[in-house]
Order: structure tokens, then C-alpha cells, then sequence
């Protein structure tokens, strides 16, 4: 008796797991997806704005670059495998999207 209970309540949880993933991919899986991209993109462009003078863009003067420094180094060598990745049409396409 108590392991029909049991199988019925994890085929339960299954379901109710399975719904609750469902409705996020129909719902916000999108607009999340959206947001990770925008911040990728700003927090790339925060790096070149401090550290342009690396790649030869002085935007911002030495003083204030050192300053950040503690905070951007964990991610420089994110931020450079960015930069040098290949894009390919579907990259593209993501941008055109948002200038229309």
C-alpha cells in the first residue's frame, strides 16, 4: 500500500515537474534567454570602455581604469574569447533583429 502511494506520488511530482518546465519554455525561456544576451553584450562593452586601451580604444583615463581593475579581472579571459569568436549568420541575424 505504501509503495503504490509512493509511486503515485513521484509519478505526481514527475508531472507537475514536467508541467511547471513546459510552461516556463512556452512563457519566460525566451526573455531569459534575451536578457543573458543583452548583459553578455554590455558587459563586454563595460570591459572595452575600461580596458579599450589594451586593444588600442583610450576611452577612459588610466586612473580610473586601475580602480576597476579588481573587478574585471575574473572575467578578462571571458571577455577575450568573446571578442575572438567566430560569428556566424545567425549572430547576425540577432543583431538585425534588434535595430528594426
Amino acid at each position: 500500500m505504501a509503495s503504490r502511494r509512493e509511486r503515485i506520488h513521484s509519478r505526481l511530482r514527475c508531472a507537475a515537474q514536467a508541467a511547471s518546465e513546459f510552461l516556463y519554455g512556452m512563457t519566460t525561456y525566451e526573455w531569459v534567454c534575451d536578457m543573458r544576451r543583452e548583459r553578455g553584450e554590455i558587459e563586454r562593452l563595460f570591459i572595452l570602455v575600461t580596458f579599450g586601451d589594451i586593444v588600442g580604444v583610450p576611452i577612459l583615463p588610466p586612473y580610473y581604469t586601475l580602480r576597476l581593475l579588481p573587478y574585471v579581472v575574473p572575467v578578462t579571459n571571458r571577455w577575450k574569447r568573446s571578442l575572438l569568436r567566430e560569428r556566424d549568420l545567425t549572430d547576425l541575424v540577432g543583431m538585425l533583429e534588434g535595430v528594426t
